[in-house]
């Protein structure tokens, strides 16, 4: 503390969530989640998969759903939670599971092991995902990396914190000095080649492009302003809720891959810090590497 400037704590002092409320819920169970998910890499037993051989499932993400659903439930058992291992694979069960989770006052979103791919290659590159949508509204979101041992918080209205300290998306506002992150997600009959074709066209234009496998924590470092941009065409709710508050609350801006508002039934997104957003859509389209038939 400088004692010339007696408010000077309070400038440097981390975010502290003090309550008992939604956020705490979601922060505790992020870490005991990921503490579990950390201590059982590379004593995977059981791999199965889902929509195809590039769809990953072990009986950790299952684990750990049902670990996340009863530490929520414990304090809010009237709530609803979508998570992704308790939808059926594919479009249009995720799509129905979707529309019934719009019906409910207070919905969280989860996605116990979002890198999966990674967590089974013992690649270091993975994260717990909690969401929380009051009334329509992303109100809570967090995104918890166990390897590195970062909680990145966002509360709607309050900013978004990575261990209590402020983040914030990049400066960067021209194309040509942006890293970007993108996904190669499962599907390769629809969504592989929309991103790709994305790929194509916007590698040329940029300093470089990662592809880490974990939308979630692509989100979260947009948000912090590690990457200037991410996109990706072909997610789902559990993937990206939580992300989005992320980098809303940062100071970014996220849309579908047309440029309009994100819904929690966006499946192509869009997110960066804003400044590049135009562009970075106007390369999509141009691309036809939105997803959307035009």
């Amino acid at each position: 503390m400088n004692p010339l400037n007696p408010d000077s704590r309070k400038e440097r002092e981390p975010y502290v969530v003090t309550s008992k409320g939604h956020t705490a819920v979601a922060i505790n169970a992020a870490a005991k989640a990921g503490e579990w998910i950390k201590s059982r890499q590379g004593l995977v037993k059981e791999l199965g998969t889902k929509t195809s051989a590039q769809d990953l499932v072990t009986e950790v993400d299952k684990g750990v759903e049902q670990m996340i659903r009863r530490l929520i439930l414990t304090h809010y058992p009237d709530h609803a939670i979508l998570g992704e291992e308790g939808v059926e694979p594919g479009d249009e069960a995720a799509a129905a599971a979707i529309t019934e989770a719009r019906k409910h006052e207070y919905l969280w979103i989860v996605d116990p092991v979002d890198g999966t791919t990674n967590f089974v290659h013992g690649f270091p590159f993975y994260c717990v995902s909690i969401a929380l949508v009051i009334r329509g509204d992303l109100t809570v979101g967090v995104i918890y990396d166990p390897i590195r041992d970062e909680m990145f918080v966002a509360e709607k209205g309050k900013g978004a914190y990575m261990h209590g300290v402020p983040t914030s998306v990049s400066s960067e506002s021209e194309l040509a000095g942006s890293l970007l992150a993108m996904g190669f997600p499962p599907d390769r009959e629809f969504a592989q080649p929309a991103n790709m074709a994305g790929l194509q066209s916007l590698l040329p234009q940029i300093r470089g492009i990662r592809a880490g496998g974990s939308a979630a924590l692509h989100l979260a470092y947009v948000a912090a302003g590690r990457v200037d941009g991410y996109w990706e065409v072909g997610l789902k709710p559990w993937d990206c809720a939580a992300g989005v508050l992320l980098v809303l609350e940062s100071g970014g801006k996220v849309t579908d891959t047309l440029g309009r508002a994100y819904d929690i039934g966006t499946c192509h997104v869009v997110a960066s810090n804003g400044r590049i957003h135009e562009d970075l859509v106007a390369s999509l389209k141009e691309a036809d590497a939105t997803g959307y038939k035009l």
